[in-house]
């Protein structure tokens, strides 16, 4: 795996592991909140699951494009 690969990579499983911590604390422990608002709880959430999402897809992303190789592989469509 390269350097750049494995780089992005891990930034991306790093991203999906504090937000998935995040999603687990906020429905586990709630009571850990304190002052929080309620619309601080949604937002917090919301932010987290936003972070899931896009962790998920550079994961994806990055799978696509290098694969196993080294190379990064371009595709195109066309319509």
């Amino acid at each position: 795996m390269s350097k750049l690969k494995a780089m992005l990579k891990a930034s991306a499983e790093a991203d999906k592991a504090k937000a998935l911590l995040t999603l687990e604390l906020l429905k586990n422990n709630a009571v850990g909140i304190g002052d929080h608002s309620t619309d601080d709880f949604y937002k917090n959430a919301e932010e987290a699951l936003s972070k899931l999402c896009d962790a998920n897809d550079r994961l994806e992303t990055i799978e696509k494009y290098f694969g196993g190789e080294d190379t990064i592989t371009y595709t195109t469509t066309t319509t």
